[in-house]
């Protein structure tokens, strides 16, 4: 009898299909959409690539997938100028906490911005936006549980902040963002997401990740974001 290595073992582990599992993905996405009543094309599914390498991500783009996120700033730059130069019509979003002194660069790497959560930081990327010539799609981050190692604007300051940003700074803020807490249900926040909204008349709602994202397309959500269900778990290395 063949024994199996570790090694082996480990590297039929990394086999990912990723091109079947955006199918699954998919799939999920038209069945909540049918039993909420909603058009399959209300909702975009954001790809989250974070910590996975070309070899993944050109997987997806090979099967067709054109809608990416990704967390950080300084890895989107690494590593989607080559994917793009072959897949020029890649949208690209930023997902994860912005630092001010990133504002140039996430300006010039990504074509939609989501964690807007501070004047500050809707002040400088206002600023990059007019200096590069080049307006950026822009989300308001809500910390829509008020938990304390979150960013993003608390609900009661969500309408304030959204018209600062539009009148002040005009920024293209067309949604908002929002991350229910981890152990609880996520339906209320994700209610009160989509009320925030459509009160402040924005069309998008970004929120439902890989364990959620069916609950908030019920809710509305225009924009789900799914990496584990797609690309496998994390490389934490």
């Amino acid at each position: 009898m063949r024994v199996e290595s570790p090694q082996s073992a480990d590297r039929r582990r990394d086999v990912v299909d990723v091109a079947a599992n955006l199918r699954t993905v998919r799939e999920r996405i038209e069945e909540a959409a049918r039993e909420s009543r909603r058009r399959v094309s209300d909702t975009r599914l954001i790809a989250v690539s974070k910590t996975h390498g070309a070899e993944r991500i050109t997987s997806a783009l090979d099967a067709g997938h054109r809608v990416f996120g990704e967390n950080r700033v300084q890895e989107a730059e690494a590593k989607w100028p080559p994917l793009r130069e072959v897949f020029p019509s890649v949208e690209l979003h930023l997902i994860g906490p912005l630092q001010t002194n990133k504002a140039k660069t996430a300006v010039a790497v990504f074509d939609v911005i989501q964690t807007v959560d501070r004047p500050k930081l809707a002040r400088v990327l206002s600023e990059e936006m007019s200096r590069a010539g080049r307006q950026r799609d822009c989300f308001v981050e809500v910390n829509i549980g008020e938990e304390s190692q979150k960013a993003g604007v608390p609900p009661m300051e969500a309408d304030r902040f959204i018209a600062e940003c539009r009148e002040r700074y005009q920024l293209r803020v067309r949604g908002v963002m929002c991350i229910p807490p981890f152990d609880q249900e996520p339906s209320p926040y994700f209610a009160l997401s989509a009320k925030i909204a459509e009160r402040n008349g924005l069309p998008w709602v970004s929120m439902g990740m890989s364990g959620d994202y069916e609950i908030a397309i019920a809710f509305g959500a225009t924009h789900v974001r799914v990496g584990t269900a797609i690309f496998g778990p994390r490389d934490s290395r």
